[in-house]
């Protein structure tokens, strides 16, 4: 079966743009991703979209459609509301660069900002072991597509774009807090305290949980419950606690 619906593209650059509307026939079975390469084929050759896998894995066709971040690839038209208007407008909180397509370059700079995972002393890769409870807790971030869609509906820098520079957003900052939970992750002996680094140089305390992030990851990471609350009660727990302050300061706690 297939109908006829109305598609509003936004279309432009940097410079400024507007939404443009699109009669296009739609298929049974059909996700916005496929609607948008018809329109592509068949009224609008030059419209400008990023994609890659068409199966929710590259993360590569994030937007907002009807308002909402989500990818194109995995919305399907039978999950919108029937006889309306579906518009689709690129990631808001990222540089157009055409049409549909943003520089999501913030999010690969803010990656660079993050240290790596530190070995421990004297263990061969080969040699790692780790309990699978330990496994399990961190395998759910290692799930992540780098869509950006959680960084593109976070208010914090959504709404603020002064606050780029001092906040790494959800994406990294449960990446930060995967590798806090990794038992083999030797950043404490090289003198790095990932809990303050969280705090004080990617902006941990920004974040005011309201799990905007979880809500549109495609993979279903609880983001805020798994990743996020944890890391603040963590930093807050060694910044602020009077027990801690001390059990560090004579060496009877570490981490």
């Amino acid at each position: 079966m297939s109908y006829e619906a109305t598609f509003r593209v936004w279309r432009g650059d940097a410079d400024g743009g507007e939404l443009t509307d699109f009669q296009v026939e739609v298929n049974d079975g059909e996700v916005v991703l496929d609607v948008v390469h018809r329109i592509q084929a068949t009224q609008a050759p030059d419209l400008a979209v990023r994609w890659n896998c068409k199966a929710g894995k590259c993360g590569s066709c994030s937007a907002e459609i009807n308002g909402r971040p989500r990818l194109m690839c995995m919305t399907r038209m039978s999950t919108l509301p029937a006889g309306e208007t579906v518009t689709i407008t690129p990631m808001r909180t990222f540089p157009v660069l055409r049409d549909l397509v943003t520089n999501v370059g913030f999010n690969y700079q803010k990656a660079r900002e993050i240290p790596a995972f530190i070995p421990p002393q004297g263990v061969k890769p080969g040699e790692y072991r780790m309990q699978q409870e330990d496994v399990n807790r961190s395998q759910e971030f290692r799930k992540c597509i780098e869509c950006f869609l959680c960084q593109d509906t976070c208010h914090v820098v959504r709404d603020h774009e002064e606050n780029k520079p001092a906040f790494a957003g959800p994406r990294f900052l449960m990446r930060i807090a995967e590798l806090d939970m990794h038992p083999l992750d030797a950043a404490a002996d090289s003198g790095l305290d990932r809990k303050k680094t969280a705090q004080e140089e990617h902006g941990l305390g920004y974040c005011n949980i309201t799990k905007c992030c979880t809500e549109v990851c495609p993979e279903g990471i609880k983001i805020t419950d798994n990743a996020l609350i944890p890391l603040k009660e963590r930093a807050v727990d060694r910044k602020y606690d009077p027990l801690v302050w001390l059990g560090n300061k004579i060496g009877l706690r570490r981490g």
